[in-house]
């Protein structure tokens, strides 16, 4: 007997599954009668719109066309995707190099390193023939259109097609500066899509003038050379306001084709494009043709660019990237700088003249190919820098790079030591025997042992047992740090064997490192920028003299130090490296296998570290610091002190005597000021005034010279 419940409860679900369903068909017969309702208005609102016949052809045009052209909007927008994103910013495309202009200390140019760019003339300064000349040229329709010069456009092609060579472009010169300032020069239509875009970019932001104004300053113009300024001084030796009609149409010719043009490359395709500059003049109206007969019967003339032999190149190549590393922390928007150089053109001239010809006399006996020198004042200021023999012959710059071994010139940093941590004096005792680190026994060159003897004696002979034993007592480790907070900037392994200089150096590091024992102890990591500027003259960097400096070493160190390196020069390795009349300090350095030859040292005036060996790492033929090296660093510093006030050394007691010529009264006499050394003077001219010094001495001596004048004539101090 089933269930009343249950009969009652499924009658109740039925009843709602039926319910259900006829609201399911009533609501899809009324979705459908409403739709059809609708498409029914559809169709009469459409009927108005029914064409046929000729009509509907047109109609049929019309709609692909538009078609076609929703699909051409959509691909030109993807296809200028990257113009925004160049815009988004603002910036501009970075030069391939920055353009810096080298000054010497006393502010003459000496060189120049990168592109050759200047921003600095105001476009209201440049010639008027100039900018008619490049409109006339590139864009007569500049002033009218609006980024895009249509007219202009179609004209070039159809005078191209005819047969004119390809001299008329079909870019304006907005659309020419929106490629030199975001894209590169690749010939694609996406990229002259996109040039177009950039170019109504540049319209809405920057005025005609200023579009001009930055045409002129970025477009390449051959040799190196961008922009119209730095072309006029590249090609004519003249500032841009002062380029004649013939001048100013050979740099408008430049602007489409500047190596094909370029007159240092093809002088006869340079003025036969000039000349269609000027016939251009004439037909845009700018010119007529009596004013331009005189530039064509005198066409323009480029100087002889031949480089510059006397340059600094080395230490050009160094200061470059020194300022690049001060360009790019600054956040000036340029290019173009201008830097003044701690270089002393004179200085540099008696480094080279020191070094090649001391090579050059001890070439064949020593096997000795290559040398490098540097030079700074006591407060490392660089005034010379000598890379190598021959800057047309190789570029690569020994007085820099971290590759070489100092042998015992390293020896200061372990006597330094020393007498910081253990406190000894140069006369205290220590032997000089047999010494090992494990199964390492250095041995003294020649073999030999001196037993007792003083510490300043064991420097000056280069003993190589008593600095190992040093090292033994204050740690090499320590030695190394040491090293490195005097001027060494590489790293290098700390062996057993770094007393003896197994380390990996450069010349400029250790003049630094010999830079620290002349000033006193104090840090003097040598510099070569003073100051920095755009050629707009907005500060970029400023040398900070009064900067606080860190003391390395203490005083009693830097006298015992010093007391010792003038005792290798007066009686020990180094004595070919004395210079009379001047207190010469410094110590020589020789590597195993005679590979490296150092002489590292300094005056009161002066600080220079000489290195001579050879690039393929070949051994020279026995050649030590203490000749060649140490004969350089003395012809040198001979030159360098002549004619100028010597100054003392702290903790030597050497007191310089000046040359006086007598008087024929006595009692009128007095010592002659010593004047700041002429910058033009040339290592020829101081050995001239070397040899007159030397016979004035003699002549001195025999008490028989005198001069009319009463006041003493100052001389050379010294003979080679």
């Amino acid at each position: 007997m089933q269930d009343p419940f249950y009969t009652k409860e499924k009658r109740k679900k039925s009843s709602g599954l039926l319910a259900a369903d006829a609201w399911l068909d009533s609501s899809l017969y009324e979705s459908g009668q409403s739709m059809g309702r609708g498409w029914t208005r559809f169709q009469d609102v459409m009927s108005v719109f029914h064409v046929a016949g000729f009509k509907r052809l047109v109609v049929e045009i019309l709609s692909d066309g538009f078609s076609f052209l929703a699909i051409g909007c959509g691909l030109m927008v993807a296809l200028a995707l990257p113009a925004f994103d160049a815009t988004a910013t603002g910036e501009f495309n970075k030069a391939e190099d920055y353009s810096v202009v080298f000054l010497d200390r006393f502010g003459t140019e000496i060189g120049r390193r990168g592109i050759r760019s200047d921003d600095s003339v105001a476009l209201a300064d440049m010639p008027d023939y100039l900018i008619k000349a490049t409109l006339a040229t590139e864009d007569r329709r500049f002033y009218e259109h609006f980024g895009i010069d249509v007219v202009g456009t179609l004209r070039a092609l159809v005078s191209n097609a005819g047969g004119d060579g390809g001299t008329q472009g079909g870019s304006s010169i907005t659309q020419q500066l929106a490629k030199n300032l975001f894209l590169s020069s690749e010939r694609t239509i996406e990229r002259k899509v996109i040039e177009a875009f950039l170019a109504v970019w540049l319209e809405w932001h920057y005025s005609k003038d200023q579009i001009l104004k930055l045409y002129f300053d970025n477009a390449y113009m051959g040799g190196g050379n961008f922009g119209v300024v730095a072309a006029a001084d590249y090609y004519f030796g003249k500032k841009v306001q002062d380029i004649g009609l013939a001048e100013a149409a050979m740099l408008s010719g430049l602007f489409k084709a500047p190596t094909r043009y370029a007159p240092h490359v093809d002088l006869a395709a340079a003025r036969g494009r000039a000349n269609l500059v000027l016939s251009n003049l004439v037909a845009a109206g700018f010119l007529t043709e009596g004013q331009v007969t005189a530039a064509r019967r005198h066409p323009a003339t480029p100087i002889d660019r031949v480089a510059d032999a006397n340059s600094p190149n080395y230490f050009l190549d160094w200061a470059f990237e020194e300022s690049k590393t001060l360009i790019e922390q600054s956040a000036h928007n340029t290019n173009n700088f201008v830097v003044r150089t701690t270089i002393d053109t004179t200085l540099q001239k008696y480094a080279e003249e020191a070094v090649i010809s001391t090579v050059r006399e001890g070439a064949e006996q020593y096997d000795v190919e290559q040398a490098a020198m540097v030079v700074t004042d006591t407060k490392g200021a660089i005034r010379a820098m000598v890379g190598g023999m021959d800057y047309g012959k190789s570029q690569f710059n020994r007085a820099i790079v971290s590759t070489r071994q100092p042998g015992s010139a390293y020896k200061i940093f372990v006597y330094s030591e020393a007498f910081e941590q253990l406190g000894l004096t140069p006369a205290d005792m220590i032997t000089d025997r047999p010494v090992c680190i494990g199964d390492w026994c250095p041995q003294n060159y020649g073999r030999s042992y001196k037993g007792s003897v003083t510490l300043a004696s064991a420097f000056a002979q280069s003993l190589n047992t008593v600095p190992v034993t040093l090292s033994i007592k204050t740690g090499r480790d320590t030695i190394a740090a040491l090293s490195h907070r005097m001027g060494l900037q590489a790293d290098y392994p700390v062996t057993r064997s770094l007393a003896l200089g197994v380390a990996s150096v450069s010349v400029l590091d250790m003049t630094s490192s010999y830079a620290v024992l002349a000033n006193g102890g104090l840090k003097t990591k040598a510099f070569g920028i003073t100051q920095m500027a755009t050629l707009a003259g907005e500060p970029v960097f400023d040398y900070d003299e009064e900067a606080p400096t860190e003391r390395i070493l203490s005083e009693t160190t830097v006298a015992n130090m010093n007391t010792m390196l003038r005792g290798v020069v007066t009686g020990g390795t180094g004595r070919r490296a004395q210079v009379p009349g001047v207190p010469a300090l410094g110590k020589s350095g020789t590597t195993s296998s005679y590979r490296d030859a150092w002489f590292c040292g300094f005056t009161g005036n002066y600080v220079a570290a000489v290195w001579f060996g050879n690039d393929d790492y070949h051994p020279t033929n026995n050649l030590t610091g203490g000749t060649l090296p140490a004969m350089a660093w003395q012809k040198f510093m001979a030159y360098a002190h002549t004619n100028i006030e010597i100054k003392p050394v702290f903790g030597v007691d050497f007191v310089p005597e000046p040359v006086i010529v007598a008087d024929a009264d006595a009692d009128a006499a007095a010592a002659a000021e010593i004047v700041q050394r002429p910058p033009s003077l040339t290592p020829d001219a101081a050995r001239k005034l070397v040899v007159l010094a030397s016979m004035f001495r003699a002549s001195l001596a025999e008490g028989s010279v005198t001069t009319e004048a009463s006041t003493p004539v100052p001389l050379a101090r010294e003979a080679l």
